[in-house]
């Protein structure tokens, strides 16, 4: 008998800490901190790889005075996609329990509505097909945005340390 008076107490704490709009940007930056962990091999490997191409750039007896920035390049946009598609990520994270909600309220004021179920069925499958379309351009959007500064900045901190080291 404890336990059914427990259950609902917590419940009702659950919901209540869901609801705060801090711990929803807590859990976006947690997943963040999740993918950035996971993926600092990824990230190592990228600016490994890039210091190896500096190096053999500049040591090469060219006629040039500076190396080539091509591999800067490449290194940032390497970086920038890695990082737009980790805050893609990320904001599905928070995207998905939003439009859920959304979701349902929807489907519920249509079924105030005196809509039959059958009539519940195929408009529920309307909005989710539209809801998810809208979302998913949102998030490629955010994301590519994200991407192309990512790569832009990753691309002027690369020549900048490539001046530094000159």
């Amino acid at each position: 008998m404890a336990d059914h008076t427990e259950s609902p107490r917590s419940y009702l704490i659950f919901i209540k800490i869901m609801s705060k709009r801090r711990t929803w940007v807590c859990l976006f930056i947690a997943v963040y901190a999740i993918l950035l962990s996971s993926s600092w091999n990824l990230l190592r490997s990228v600016l490994n790889w890039y210091k190896l191409q500096y190096t053999s750039s500049s040591s090469d007896s060219s006629p040039s005075p500076s190396p080539s920035r091509l591999p800067a390049v490449y290194a940032s946009v390497v970086l920038g996609a890695m990082f737009g598609a980790m805050s893609m990520v990320a904001a599905t994270t928070v995207a998905v329990p939003a439009v859920m909600v959304i979701w349902i309220s929807v489907v519920v004021l249509l079924a105030f509505f005196g809509k039959s179920r059958r009539v519940l069925v195929v408009e529920g499958k309307k909005i989710t097909r539209e809801v998810v379309g809208f979302v998913f351009k949102v998030l490629l959007k955010e994301g590519n945005l994200v991407a192309a500064f990512c790569a832009v900045l990753a691309y002027f901190l690369l020549i900048r340390k490539d001046f530094d080291s000159n």
